[in-house]
């Protein structure tokens, strides 16, 4: 069985190693990690499967609970949530966010914990967007959210 590495700098050392392996070696690692013999995979997908069993063993997989929203298929409670965080750390309370839909001028303030729209507090700002639209839109990318910045003339 493959060594369970016990440290970042041993499983750093490890995952650095894997694109080296040969085919053989790297079906030999994948015997030794899953403890199974290897499916007919190519190369790269069994490569990246081996990194990631790597990754979780060392540094834990998924929380429990979003583990069984993924396998139940609930993906709305994960995406909600690492959303409304994401964005949250991009933007400082107080922000105006400023967007005009059809005839209507929408202003939403960044909270430290959230969203305000019309008086109310929002957890997520994909909410506010799917609101007002009446489709399914991503809040980011309505209100002209990239990355670190926010696009000015949406």
């Amino acid at each position: 069985m493959a060594p369970r590495p016990n440290t970042e700098d041993d499983l750093a050392v490890q995952l650095a190693t894997l694109p080296d392996l040969s085919l053989t070696e790297l079906r030999d690692r994948w015997s030794a990690v899953f403890g199974a013999p290897p499916p007919r995979l190519g190369r790269d997908p069994m490569l990246r499967a081996i990194a990631q069993s790597l990754q979780e063993k060392a540094l834990g997989g998924l929380p429990k609970k979003v583990r069984r929203d993924l396998l139940a298929g609930d993906t709305t409670a994960v995406s909600s949530r690492s959303t409304t965080k994401s964005t949250q750390r991009r933007l400082t309370p107080g922000t105006r966010l400023i967007r005009t839909w059809g005839e209507q001028t929408h202003e939403v303030i960044v909270l430290p914990n959230g969203f305000l729209w019309r008086a109310a507090e929002y957890r997520s700002l994909s909410v506010i967007a799917r609101t007002i639209t009446g489709t399914q839109w991503s809040g980011p990318a309505f209100f002209g959210i990239v990355r670190n910045e926010v696009r000015c003339g949406k």
